[in-house]
């Protein structure tokens, strides 16, 4: 073994040295790995590989090559899988309950592989929405030295001479109901939307935390920017192996990057890109598995002072391509360091802080896909939060691309995604109407759900400027319009949101951060009197487990006390 690791204080120690560890080392060799291969620190190489959707079919050659990174730098990589729910099918129907829960199954299922066989170190790559923050929150969970590679987006359609995403898809089914487009007309546009593998190319979830990997230093910078397809993510996959083997040697651990000026820069960086609102989730859930104090609050704090500068779809319009054609992801760093918005002294996984990253990148000015922070897109994040009587615990709606940023309308009231649909469906709403779907939080779907069916189903019959629509459920990344989600209490705790009746007077107001009914508190009381518990489907299986474990949204809907809670490390074992 190379003199640069000190096996006796690595986790593999157990199941690697001495006489006790015969059967263990057994097992390596029959398959193949040598009697110094096994000396070596051992290194998970963990994706999220599978056939389900675009978003993954990458990731097994980035694995390949991630290995022998691993392999050159003098370590002994072993690979392993686990699950993703994909959004875009799971969307507009009962699976879309699984994708919340499936980014906590696969930090767990991550922790349970690297804790079971005794790994040192671990490079986490990921392609799809719930991938990402899943990885990284196993990342820190763990804080073996680590790495995080995103696996890249997809290339943007092509559509009678327009780049299209999957949310034209959606919105072009919209437009099929009201009869604007015809059955040839959308069997045209899906059979273009997404022409390769990787990730959906806009500033959606996936984009949006790919971002956040770079922002928060648990990824290689400009690793985020390659698509999916270009053989250049190899160089970033090589690049990542030999790094978290450097990172072993310094022992240099996630908890020592992500620490609360990190979460700071990971909330501006998506603010300043007009990210997903998902995000308001995922940030507060990577905190907490370092024991950091950072809920949908702290992050909105962020939001506020952000300014929106990245011109990215879906409220924009460019697409990932776009961005990484330009610079990538460093770019809209670099602009945020030098307007002073940015924490440049924060750790990253090259050893070096943010800032000495950034020292050599140079803001290109023939370009506006990005532009400075002294000639913003708009002064304030393109994401928002929200709160008030409605959402003592707060919401959160992006705002970027939006014409208006306030609405007042009668609500008009859903206990179901499918009650809702149905009544868009059939156009019974009205224009002014503020539609509100309840039930559908972590606890109530159980899963919190996203609404981009629904969403995209308005914008379709072209109401999208009209309606405002609120839920404890989610949005994807893809949602444009204003809709403001992750509304806190969920109405299956019996938050406010479960107490509106049709009718009620709600005002949504994105400059000063309102979200209110105008109800007294002692009406608010009277109705709580009358209100009960309603039961959901699902009273046994995974589903279940999840609605019995889950937390509020405003603490990242996390299903674990977290770091602060514990009283050893797995990386200390």
């Amino acid at each position: 073994m190379s003199t640069r690791f000190d096996k006796s204080k690595l986790p593999s120690r157990h199941i690697t040295e001495g006489p006790k560890s015969a059967a263990h080392r057994a097992f390596f060799y029959a398959m193949g790995v040598s009697r110094q291969a096994v000396s070596r620190p051992i290194v998970g190489v963990a994706t999220t590989w599978n056939e389900t959707a675009p978003c993954n079919i990458t990731l097994r050659r980035q694995a390949l090559a991630s290995k022998a990174g691993v392999d050159e730098a003098g370590g002994t990589p072993r690979e392993f899988t686990t699950i993703t729910v994909t959004d875009g099918i799971a969307m507009g129907h009962q699976g879309m309950k699984s994708s919340l829960v499936s980014r906590d199954v696969i930090a767990d299922s991550v922790e349970l592989t690297m804790r079971g066989h005794s790994y040192d170190a671990l490079v986490g790559i990921a392609g799809c929405d719930k991938s990402l923050p899943g990885m990284m929150m196993a990342l820190v969970r763990l804080n073996v030295p680590g790495v995080f590679l995103y696996g890249g987006s997809i290339l943007p359609g092509r559509f009678r001479g327009k780049d299209v995403t999957i949310m034209d898809v959606y919105e072009y089914y919209g437009k099929l109901n009201e009869g604007e487009i015809t059955e040839e007309d959308l069997a045209e546009i899906e059979a273009v939307a997404c022409p390769s593998g990787g990730s959906c190319g806009g500033q959606f979830t996936a984009n949006t935390m790919a971002c956040v990997s770079e922002a928060i230093g648990l990824a290689l910078p400009h690793s985020a920017g390659a698509p999916a397809v270009y053989e250049s993510r190899d160089e970033f996959a090589v690049a990542s192996g030999k790094c978290v083997m450097d990172l072993i040697e310094n022992n240099l651990r996630p908890r020592d990057i992500v620490t609360r000026k990190a979460m700071e820069n990971a909330a501006t960086v998506v603010a300043a890109t007009g990210g997903s609102t998902n995000a308001g989730l995922h940030l507060p859930a990577i905190a907490n598995e370092a024991g950091i104090d950072f809920d949908l609050a702290a992050v909105a704090e962020v939001f506020k002072r952000t300014p929106y500068i990245a011109d990215l779809k879906p409220g924009g319009r460019y697409v990932a391509k776009d961005l990484f054609e330009v610079g990538g992801v460093p770019i809209v760093l670099k602009a945020l360091l030098e307007g002073g918005y940015l924490h440049g002294d924060c750790m990253t996984v090259t050893g070096k802080t943010l800032a000495e990253n950034l020292a050599d990148v140079k803001f290109p000015t023939e370009q506006d896909v990005v532009v400075p922070t002294s000639a913003p897109l708009s002064p304030t994040g393109g994401v928002v939060g929200l709160s008030g009587n409605l959402a003592p615990e707060g919401a959160i709606v992006k705002v970027a691309g939006l014409s208006r940023l306030r609405h007042v309308g009668p609500a008009r009231c859903f206990d179901t995604e499918e009650e809702a649909m149905k009544a868009i469906v059939s156009r019974d709403y009205r224009s002014g109407d503020v539609i509100v779907i309840r039930y559908e939080g972590p606890k109530g779907g159980p899963g919190m759900r996203e609404m981009l069916a629904v969403t995209s189903q308005i914008y379709g019959q072209g109401k999208g400027e009209e309606v405002a629509l609120i839920t404890d459920g989610r949005f994807s990344g893809a949602t444009r319009g204003f809709c403001i989600g992750h509304v806190g209490p969920e109405a299956a705790v019996g938050g406010p949101i479960a107490l509106l009746r049709d009718g009620d007077e709600v005002t949504i107001d994105a400059t000063s951060g309102e979200l209110s009914v105008a109800l007294s508190d002692a009406e608010l009381a009277e109705r709580r009197k009358a209100w009960g518990p309603r039961t959901h489907d699902y009273q046994a299986g995974v589903l279940w487990k999840y609605a019995a474990t889950v937390g509020p949204a405003y603490q990242g809907a996390v299903t674990h006390p977290g770091g602060a809670a514990e009283t050893h490390c797995f990386a200390d074992i």
